[in-house]
């Protein structure tokens, strides 16, 4: 996974997690919602880049 793709996918992680925060507080369920599915899809960009970079690295162990 590249710098640059981490880095997109925690600044999406840290927004969702504002915004959840911002709906809690404002009683907004919509906008808490809206944040917790942007954190959660982060998170599950985060998990297939890393399965992708573990085949990569298996791949190239194996090649030799």
């Amino acid at each position: 996974m590249s710098f640059a793709d981490k880095t997109r996918n925690k600044m999406e992680e840290m927004t969702g997690a504002a915004k959840e925060r911002i709906g809690d507080m404002t009683d907004n369920e919509r906008m808490r919602a809206e944040g917790a599915t942007q954190q959660s899809e982060a998170r599950a960009k985060k998990a297939g880049e890393s399965a992708k970079d573990v085949g990569r690295n298996a791949r190239d162990t194996f090649r030799g």
